[in-house]
């Protein structure tokens, strides 16, 4: 596992290396997901999947993958 930074304020926490593809993982502590790095880091990249995990219920929006902190074990 690694992680990223821009070498400014953006910051992902994890990337996850799978079978040559890098997925990008943002942790959130509490229900508010804004995620102002994971999209620096989609816009420089271009990740065919994005991972949240926080607070929220299961979901997918803005071409993210949500998981809720409790499920973490599954991905």
């Amino acid at each position: 596992m690694y992680y990223w930074t821009s070498g400014g304020t953006a910051e992902v926490d994890f990337l996850i290396e799978k079978e040559g593809v890098v997925i990008p993982v943002e942790v959130k502590a509490r229900e508010h997901t804004k995620s102002r790095s994971l999209s620096v880091f989609s816009e420089r990249y271009h990740p065919l999947h994005r991972i949240r995990f926080s607070e929220r219920n299961f979901g997918w929006e803005n071409g993210i993958d949500a998981v809720p902190l409790y499920a973490a074990w599954l991905v």
